[in-house]
């Protein structure tokens, strides 16, 4: 089998705040653990191997099964709400970085609530018709057709004078006149999202490109001829695919669709001699036909030869261009137009300088700035590294178009969170709501603090628009005011009484409680993986595998978290796949409980373990092979004495050397250090004993 990657980061307050700690385990399709792991300081797990299909499958526009393996991730984090993804594809090669938007427990909630986030395959997997709307026509003569039985908001309806992006989109989860819920996203996010949602990955780069250069020139038309905003709907666009294109709340992006869209995300297509963003409607091209691009047929192109522009022009007419906007909304500073690196000076330098060093409050990880201001040299280019690092973007050091706006999305959203402290304090919020009754058309100093409650609590819940704190009630405080009812599970009345404010004090207070204060700091070491070339008298090695914590290994030997990490001078709980601890030898029992599930034979059970069949039944004074759900099995213990050697011989292959062993390709790599699954005769590996 081959080999995909999947890395979870789990951050709040619009990625302002990483969150340490967080426990994340991922599960295969049966519900087995396959990795029990622990973000760091940044928020982030590291990145982890799984089994997967062959990328062949899913560039086969004929194959009919599913052309990948889902995993499911489980996080949980001591005062916040669990998040529980499932069917999360996961394609050879490709990195699946899946990020995880954690919800503060409000005050006095005694056990955290889970919320489900199901993905599944892309859109071009499926036959569900496109009655997508809106032609070029509608941009160059300022018309805007209605939706199916609806009717016109203004007798004036207008496009904007210029194409710009937007910052943030709004995105309604659901068909247009839907009560669903709006989240609100950045405009590179939102394309990575859409894209890892309609289309495979693992297509080739020039039918990416050509797909996502359709998928952002079909955001931008919505936004240019306001198309939704004409209608009195408070969103931008939909993520109905009836009505535009798919977007899943919640769902990974992938490695390749990363890189392409952050290097293109203001890039778009129009015809020669027009401002407007072309209607760049598509569908499958197999399953779904239509008049605009095919999706399967740009694979097909692409692997013919055609550039992306060239594809493109296959479906669209043959006068359109691609063209940049550099008009971004609600950006601090524009990009300067040229990458800064060692050796640029300047203002734009001491800007990035300035946006590095308050955001590395939040992610200590990122090092301190020394370079005098203006001038970029080694600690700036450090500090640049670091920031690319943690957010997925290419670690060159040097500040280009899509760092810089990383770089400054980050910084308004942790000065905003400390400008929303501060008015806190200035406004006396305290502890106990407000008596009054606030509606539509209220004004007053009620109406601030309901505003600055719900400007807060906006960070955290990106289904609850922030209103401006202005005093008075109008239509975006309505908004914001019936989003948080709905969230909230209240009636949607758009009227504040006692219980809409006992909801949002609580809420206020659980995340004044749960979220944790950044505080600038040193990193402190990971405890590094290899063997202990020299046991202390009276104590086993045990090798860390996958799924494993100090917990779970204290419970398998009958010992304590705390031994353990005295006896390996630990100084945090986190561990690292294959490095070695000694465990008390007193305390070894030489076996691992199980409790059986369905499914599980006697057989199964020795491959996954290691062990055999006579050996678990000796152990268990079984009688025979029956098993029962539920039951209560002592499995042999075979990974306490470390590894043993294997010579790779010709005609090996890992898949081959894991089935005879009884282990995975996952675990393989993972010991041996490996990044992708090539071997050499005579390389040797380490096998778990």
């Amino acid at each position: 089998m081959a080999i995909g990657y999947l890395t979870v980061q789990a951050r709040t307050a619009q990625e302002a705040i990483p969150l340490a700690g967080v426990q994340v385990r991922i599960l295969d399709d049966a519900g087995n653990t396959v990795y029990l792991l622990t973000t760091n300081e940044n928020g982030e797990t590291g990145t982890v191997p799984l089994e997967t299909l062959d990328k062949r499958f899913s560039q086969n526009p004929y194959y009919t099964g599913t052309p990948y393996v889902s995993y499911n991730v489980l996080a949980q984090a001591a005062g916040f709400n669990w998040i529980h993804v499932t069917d999360i594809p996961i394609y050879d090669g490709e990195t699946a970085l899946l990020p995880l938007s954690m919800i503060p427990m409000q005050e006095s909630q005694r056990t955290p609530l889970q919320e489900e986030l199901p993905i599944g395959g892309p859109a071009v997997a499926t036959d569900e018709p496109r009655r997508q709307e809106g032609e070029a026509s509608v941009s160059q003569e300022g018309k805007v057709p209605l939706l199916p039985g609806q009717q016109a908001q203004t007798p004036d309806s207008r496009v904007l004078r210029q194409v710009l992006i937007p910052n943030p989109i709004t995105v309604h989860l659901g068909p247009p006149s839907s009560q669903a819920t709006n989240v609100q996203v950045s405009f590179p996010d939102y394309v990575k999202n859409v894209a890892s949602s309609e289309i495979y990955a693992t297509w080739p780069e020039a039918s990416l490109r050509a797909n996502i250069y359709a998928i952002i020139t079909f955001a931008l038309n919505r936004i240019y001829t306001e198309w939704y905003k004409n209608r009195g709907y408070n969103f931008d666009i939909t993520n109905s695919t009836a009505y535009d294109q798919a977007f899943v709340y919640g769902r990974p992006v992938y490695s390749s669709i990363n890189r392409i869209v952050d290097e293109i995300f203001n890039q778009y297509v129009r015809r020669q001699g027009q401002i407007a963003p072309y209607f760049t409607s598509f569908c499958n091209g197999t399953t779904v036909t239509c008049s605009g691009l095919s999706q399967w047929g740009s694979v097909n192109l692409a692997n013919q030869g055609l550039s992306p522009l060239q594809i493109l022009r296959s479906y669209y007419p043959k006068d359109i261009e691609i063209v940049q906007t550099d008009i971004i909304a609600n950006v601090p500073s524009s990009y300067p137009g040229t990458p800064l690196r060692v050796g640029s000076t300047g203002l734009d330098v001491q800007t990035i300088q300035t946006y590095l060093n308050r955001i590395r409050k939040n992610y200590p990880a990122i090092p301190v700035i020394t370079d005098p201001p203006g001038s970029f040299q080694e600690s700036t280019r450090a500090a640049v590294t670091k920031f690319q690092s943690v957010f997925n973007l290419t670690p060159d050091g040097i500040v280009g178009k899509s760092t810089w706006y990383k770089i400054s999305r980050l910084y308004t959203a942790v000065t905003r969170l400390s400008e929303l402290d501060s008015e806190g304090n200035t406004l006396g919020i305290g502890t106990v709501p407000p008596s009054s009754v606030l509606r539509q058309g209220s004004r007053g100093q009620d109406v601030i603090t309901l505003q600055y409650l719900l400007d807060v609590i906006s960070q955290y819940y990106p289904g609850i628009p922030a209103p401006a704190q202005d005093g008075t009630f109008g239509s975006k405080t309505l908004q914001a005011v019936t989003a948080f009812q709905r969230t909230m599970g209240l009636e949607p009345d758009g009227m504040v009484g006692p219980a809409t404010w006992d909801a949002l004090y609580r809420t206020y207070l659980g995340i004044d409680q749960n979220v944790p204060t950044p505080e600038p700091g040193t990193p402190s070491p990971e405890p590094s993986p290899g063997p202990t070339p020299n046991p202390e008298p009276g104590t086993i090695t045990y090798t860390v595998q996958p799924g494993d914590s100090l917990w779970l290994i204290a419970q398998k030997y009958h010992t304590t978290v705390d031994t353990i990490k005295r006896l390996n001078g630990l100084s945090s709980d986190l561990l690292n796949i294959g490095q070695v601890l000694q465990i008390p030898a007193s305390q070894a029992s030489g076996y691992v409980e199980y409790i059986v599930r369905a499914g599980d034979t006697l057989w199964t059970l020795a491959r996954r373990y290691g062990t055999t069949v006579e050996a678990i039944v000796a152990l268990n004074g079984l009688s025979g092979d029956m098993l029962t759900i539920g039951q209560i099995l002592k499995i042999p213990d075979t990974q306490s004495s470390g590894y043993r050697e294997y010579t790779v011989q010709p005609g090996d292959s890992l898949w081959q050397i894991a089935r005879r062993y009884g282990t995975t390709v996952a675990v393989l790599m993972s010991l041996n250090g490996l990044t992708s699954d090539a071997l050499s005769v005579g390389q040797v590996l380490r096998l778990p004993v």
